[in-house]
Formats: C-alpha cells, structure tokens, sequence
C-alpha cells in the first residue's frame, strides 16, 4: 500500500497512523540492541526507532549513509522521551531512493570557501541558509506588492549591449557573431528608455554583472539588481520616498512571515523601519566625520567603508535609525547623466542608502534635457557615438525622471546579519569563482 508523503512538520495530526515521511538521513545512531536514524525534510527531523531483530529492515537500516535520499514508511508514536518534538516513527518499511557516497566534502567545520565547492550540499544541511531563501522571496514579494500598488509595470530589459554602458568601466566583453558584445552592468540605460517610452513606472528584478576585481564581502561579478524608474517626479526627494515606503513594506512583510524562524536560526531581530529616513548632504557627512577625527585624506569626495559605518553609528546615536540617506554627491564622483541643481552644479541630485553602514542603494533625478545631457557628457570627456541610441530617447520629449539601483544580496546580507554576501547568494559569483 502506498501511503502519501507526510512533511515533519505535519506528523503530529498524524500520531497512530502509517505514513511515509520523505527526506535525507541527518545522523545515524546504531546501537546494540536498537537503531536510531534521524530523518530531515525541508520542514524539520524526525527520529525513526528500530528494535533489532535480524531481519531485512534491521539490514537495510545498517547500511544507511549520512544525506542518503530515503523514504521512510511507519507507524507515528507519541513518545515524550524523544528530544525531537516528542514523537518517533516506527519504521514498517525503508527504501533507499538514492544513497549518498561516503565520507560527505563538508562538515559543520568547513570553511566558507570550501563550502560554496558544495553549495548544494551546504544548504540542504543548514536550515539557516535555506530560511534565507525563504526570506528573499518573501522579500522580493514585498517590493513587487509595493511597485504593483504604486501602478509600477515591471520590464525585462536586455543583458546583452551592443556598446559599453554607463562609463564603460568594468563590462564584461564577450564575441557576439564575429564583433563584440558587452554584458549589461544595469539596466540604467533601458528603464529610462521606457519612460521616454511613455510608461510611467517601471521597475526590475534581474541580473546585473560588474566586471570590477573586489575581493571584499559585499562585491560580487554577477548579483540580482532592483532597479525602478519614476517620471514626472518633482524632484529627487520622489524618489527616496518611494524606496523607503519600498522598503518598510517589504521588511514588515519579512519580519511577520519569518520574524521567529530569523530569531531562532540567526539571532537576528528583524523589524520594518519607521519612514521617512533621515537624509543628510554630502557635505554634512564630511562635516560629522571630520568632527569625529575622520580623514578623508585619500577618498577625495566620496566615503569609504568606514566613513559609511561611522556616519551609520552618528545617525543611529542621533535618530535611533538604521537607514540613512547621504544626497547631493559631487559632480565628479557621479555619471553625466545625474542631474544638477542649478543653484550648484558642482552637486548631484543624487543619494545613496546606507542600512547599518553598509551602501544597499545608489539613485537620482536623471538630466532629461538632451542639450544638457550631450554638455555633461562632454565634460566626462565621453564621446556621444557610442550613446547615441541612449541620447536619442531624450530628443522627442522625455519628461523628468528619476529611479534607484539597489543590491538584493546586500539588503539581505544586511538584514539577516550574514558575514559576506557570499552567503546571501545561492551561487556565488566574484573573481575567483565561476563554479559550480
């Protein structure tokens, strides 16, 4: 008789039932008189209890390897002694549906790197990597609800260029039928043409790649981008409003779906932020760091690392807030294509996001005006071949707009408090690593 598959989690409203419960072997203990396996689903473990007897279950449950693919069919029992949540499986029957060669690459003691050689295997052992994966759809659920609620249409824009976007750094080359094609590093350049385009909002969820060597924890080659653009917006602050609202309603989304599992599995306490954000300029956080004996000696306009975590711990002493936007960059650390604001053009209107010091997002008011935009260009010593199709979308009526780039593995890095992001990824890809 074949019985339905039952998760773990269930097999309490099943108690003096036969059932088949589907999974991995966790842990083996075989004794003299009694075999013990734990079993694992995606839901939780189980104990299966086996009184030796000789015969073939006792065999087959003696030649068991750890993470061998099982399925297990017995009777659940109430048994208060059993750790487990209080209930074990006396097995009838075991099958063996595909067994894991002995010894396993990892143990709870390997190292990140060698772990990611085996990502497979690292998340189906670890409940808390897989809780992430859980969270990030929860999260991507979020932004979606939001940008759909805001009349947002969501765009698929091409990962091939036919030139080098932005500024032309850091791209990916590749052949493309005999000459050369470029890997998109955003899809800055398409999600303006769909506003020029006449869509309102649009946002995206996809991949974006930087060809940029930075072995630190927060960069990697290849990473899943949110990008939105917004016209007729009335000025940058549009903009950071509408992904701070983004963001809290995705982060309350996180925090009611996986609040306790997040807590258990990370001791991490996730709850959605108060909005607005506090904002500061540029140069008022030159001006704290400064006052806090910071040496921007080196960094010229930008923040380094440290500067951003300091001006993280001033606002967070200051507003109690997590996030914090810094606005108005100056010119020379900005693309041609951000707006200026006539009383100063040595400014941006621009703004990135800073969650707990760490830089999450980068957006602005784009310039719409093409005279412009070919002056801007001009100055950054860019020649308006290669952008021509770009500059085109600006000559027939673009209106003003604005949007944002923010990293999903960074908000998640952040978020559930995770070392690297390569641990916020299911596939990691950096410098040194295009396998598996």
């Amino acid at each position: 008789m074949i019985h339905s598959r039952v998760h773990v989690s269930d097999l309490r409203e099943h108690v003096g039932r036969t059932v088949s419960v589907c999974g991995w072997v966790n842990t083996l203990r075989l004794q003299r008189k009694m075999q013990f396996v734990i079993v694992r689903d995606n839901t939780g473990m189980v104990q299966v209890t086996h009184k030796r007897d000789g015969g073939p279950l006792e065999a087959r449950l003696e030649a068991l390897t750890p993470e061998s693919a099982v399925r297990v069919t017995g009777r659940v029992v109430d048994a208060a002694q059993v750790k487990l949540g209080g209930l074990e499986i006396v097995p009838e029957e075991v099958e063996v549906l595909n067994p894991a060669a002995a010894p396993l690459p990892i143990d709870e003691h390997t190292g990140l790197e060698q772990r990611l050689d085996w990502r497979f295997l690292d998340v189906r052992r670890r409940p808390a990597t897989q809780l992430l994966f859980a969270v990030q759809t929860t999260l991507e659920q979020g932004m979606r609800e939001y940008a759909y609620e805001q009349g947002a249409t969501e765009m698929h824009t091409p990962k091939l260029m036919g030139t080098a976007s932005e500024s032309g750094a850091e791209v990916f080359k590749l052949g493309y039928f005999g000459r050369s094609a470029y890997l998109a590093q955003s899809p800055q350049f398409y999600k303006q043409m769909a506003i020029a385009a006449g869509i309102d909002r649009v946002f995206e969820i996809g991949p974006v790649f930087r060809a940029e060597p930075s072995f630190t924890s927060r960069h990697a080659t290849e990473f899943t981008g949110v990008d939105v653009e917004l016209a007729w917006i009335d000025g940058v602050e549009d903009v950071m409003a509408f992904e701070e609202r983004m963001l809290a309603h995705a982060i309350a989304r996180v925090a009611d779906a996986h609040g306790e599992a997040i807590a258990e599995h990370l001791g991490v306490e996730v709850t959605a932020p108060t909005t607005p954000f506090p904002r500061i300029t540029m140069a008022e956080a030159h001006e704290i760091l400064r006052k806090g004996g910071w040496d921007p000696e080196g960094v010229k306009e930008d923040l380094d690392p440290e500067g951003e975590r300091s001006i993280s711990a001033h606002i967070k002493e200051a507003t109690g807030h997590e996030f914090v936007f810094i606005t108005h960059y100056p010119v020379g650390i900005r693309p041609f294509y951000h707006m200026r604001p006539a009383d100063d053009p040595s400014v941006t209107l621009s703004f990135d996001l800073l969650w707990k010091g760490l830089e999450v997002t980068t957006g602005a008011q784009r310039e719409h005006r093409y005279d412009v935009l070919l002056e801007q260009a001009a100055e950054k010593g860019m020649s308006p071949e290669p952008l021509r199709d770009y500059l085109n979308a600006f000559r027939y009526g673009c209106p003003p707009h604005g949007g944002l780039g923010m990293g999903l593995g960074r908000v998640l890095m952040v978020m559930l408090g995770l070392d690297s992001i390569r641990e916020a990824t299911f596939l990691f890809r950096g410098p040194n690593r295009l396998t598996p």
